[in-house]
């Protein structure tokens, strides 16, 4: 007779709890005590933070500092632009993606082993920023709203992570509905896509929390101020504050240490709010996709 192992004591599993807990605590507090730190640093006087001792509250409140983001011309159009960019770069996106990651998840796809190595081999290798600027500019797109959209449309991750969740359905509900009579977009559109929202979920804030961050393509493909979205908008103005503060430190002339006195808003205290702003809308957004979210992480981590 085989022997089964002993089951293990009631201290061992309750000690392990306690761990788990003290570990999951941990980690909350590593999240949650910057970010409060974050928040009291942007809701208190620049000049007055430089000297420190400002951990989770403000020491002299106000709010100088968002008055100085929003204080700007564009910055209103800088908002609505990096939501246009935001709602439709990740609808299309998704979309987009989630056809082509359907098409190569087929057996039946001729060459399907073939496409699906040439669009990972895609994400090996890059040809660079000089090119890819070339391209931008023969198709038109540099210093164009179009340039945040339509260069973004694919990423072969979330391509993949989408194929890879596809192939863990069930076969039998595509071949139940080809005997119902549906087309292959009937089936993508009634079958695929209403089975897949943790995939989707997933895929879509990653998608939205790209867009909204990216200030990088603003800043080097696109000239017109107009058509700059937020987060370029503010690192411009962050690097405009923090080069006048260094210049009046690095001035001995007592006419500059007074405007240096006067000056509420630092480039420390500035960059604080800014991040408040730019993650305020993510955290808004992430709790309604959150039940989604949790099971997209976990694609591919299970076989049947």
């Amino acid at each position: 007779m085989r022997k089964t192992a002993a089951p293990l004591p009631a201290t061992f599993g309750g000690l392990m709890t306690f761990l788990n807990y003290g570990l999951l605590v941990l980690l909350c507090l590593s999240i949650i005590l910057p970010t409060l730190n974050v928040l009291a640093l942007s809701l208190n006087v620049g000049t007055d933070a430089a000297k420190g001792g400002i951990y989770f509250w403000p020491r002299e409140f106000t709010l100088d500092n968002f008055k100085e983001v929003f204080s700007q011309s564009n910055i209103v159009n800088g908002f609505f632009i990096s939501i246009f960019r935001t709602i439709l770069g990740t609808f299309l996106s998704v979309l987009l993606t989630a056809m082509a990651a359907y098409a190569l998840k087929s057996k039946t796809l001729p060459g399907q082993k073939q496409l699906t190595f040439f669009v990972f081999f895609t994400m090996l290798f890059s040809g660079g920023l000089i090119p890819y600027y070339i391209v931008l500019k023969e198709l038109h797109l540099t210093n164009s709203i179009w340039v945040y959209v339509i260069p973004a449309l694919y990423s072969v991750w979330n391509m993949m992570i989408m194929r890879s969740f596809f192939q863990q359905m069930p076969e039998g509900l595509e071949e139940a509905a080809r005997i119902d009579g549906c087309s292959d977009i009937g089936i993508f559109t009634r079958v695929i896509l209403p089975t897949s929202k943790p995939v989707i979920a997933a895929i879509s804030l990653f998608n939205a929390v790209g867009h909204w961050n990216d200030w990088f393509t603003g800043a080097f493909y696109v000239r017109d101020p107009n058509l700059k979205p937020l987060s370029t908008l503010l690192q411009e103005m962050l690097t405009k504050q923090q080069a006048l503060t260094e210049t009046l430190m690095s001035s001995a002339g007592s006419l500059q240490m007074q405007m240096l006195d006067k000056m509420q808003v630092t480039g420390t205290s500035l960059k604080m709010a800014t991040i408040i702003i730019v993650i305020t809308p993510i955290v808004l957004v992430y709790p309604f996709l959150q039940k989604y979210f949790a099971k997209g992480v976990m694609i591919g981590s299970m076989k049947e």
